[in-house]
């Protein structure tokens, strides 16, 4: 709690105050950085106590500026359990931003699609997860300030939030599949007989990220979204080899649809 409390004291003298809305931008999901009319910006190193992201696609940056008329703080590239951090490291931007003040976290992340009508380079809105990451930012000693020490989990993420996102892809014109998202460790993708398990356990979409977030969101009573893109299809039946630069690349592609999403969306809040 200390460590919060410092990098939040450290952020707040350097001008970034009552922000309204935080941003946690996926893999290859940088565009609506492009967006934001910056005023402050920070490489994750020179913050007090914040991890470095290490993977490659990823700029690890916090920014502070507005957008449609809000106030934002996006996190340029996030961190995940696969680089070694603990889980506490994963979600501290989360909880830092709730301490600065945003009303509402947007999460965005590139996964592949198991569902077989949720094709390639769409979106898909997460109504629910599964979590199979081996820990959970919640265990060990509970943060009382900062949320209960067993939360409630019933609706994940807010019905909210999740109902001006349909509305604005029905206004729109743009393709918005709803979906459960399964989040794994990683880093590798997953086998053929993996894929299986997780459509039979009833998952639409799988990656390796936002669950860790979206916990340590409810805990702390901060109502969340999430907007995956679908980068691979991935049919155990017809599985075909990927890369992450094809992944990369198909995420640049569809990003200008969720960029509209965000930015309507951040405008209504």
């Amino acid at each position: 709690m200390q460590e919060l409390i410092e990098s939040v004291e450290w952020l707040k003298a350097r001008g970034m105050d009552a922000p309204e809305i935080g941003i946690i931008l996926g893999t290859g999901l940088h565009g609506l950085a492009k967006h934001i009319e910056v005023e402050k910006e920070f490489n994750y190193s020179v913050i007090p106590h914040f991890p470095i992201a290490t993977v490659e696609y990823h700029f690890g940056k916090l920014l502070y500026g507005n957008l449609a008329g809000k106030k934002v703080i996006a996190c340029q590239g996030r961190f995940h359990y696969y680089e070694g951090y603990n889980m506490q490291q994963v979600v501290m931007p989360v909880r830092v931003m709730k301490m600065l003040g945003v009303k509402y976290l947007l999460l965005s992340n590139a996964s592949g699609s198991l569902n077989p009508n949720f094709k390639k380079g769409s979106l898909m809105m997460i109504d629910d997860h599964i979590n199979l990451q081996p820990e959970n930012p919640l265990r060990g000693e509970n943060l009382d300030d900062l949320g209960p020490r067993f939360p409630d989990m019933s609706q994940p993420y807010s019905q909210h939030l999740n109902s001006l996102l349909r509305e604005i892809a029905n206004e729109s014109g743009i393709e918005l599949n709803e979906g459960v998202y399964a989040s794994v460790p990683g880093p590798n993708l997953e086998t053929r007989a993996e894929y299986r398990f997780l459509r039979t356990i009833g998952a639409d979409a799988v990656g390796m990220s936002t669950v860790p977030e979206v916990i340590a969101c409810n805990h702390a009573g901060l109502p969340c979204c999430c907007v995956c893109v679908l980068t691979d299809e991935c049919d155990p039946n017809a599985l075909k080899k990927v890369s992450i630069e094809e992944i990369i690349e198909t995420a640049k592609n569809a990003e200008p649809n969720l960029t509209e999403l965000y930015e309507k969306l951040i405008s209504r809040l």
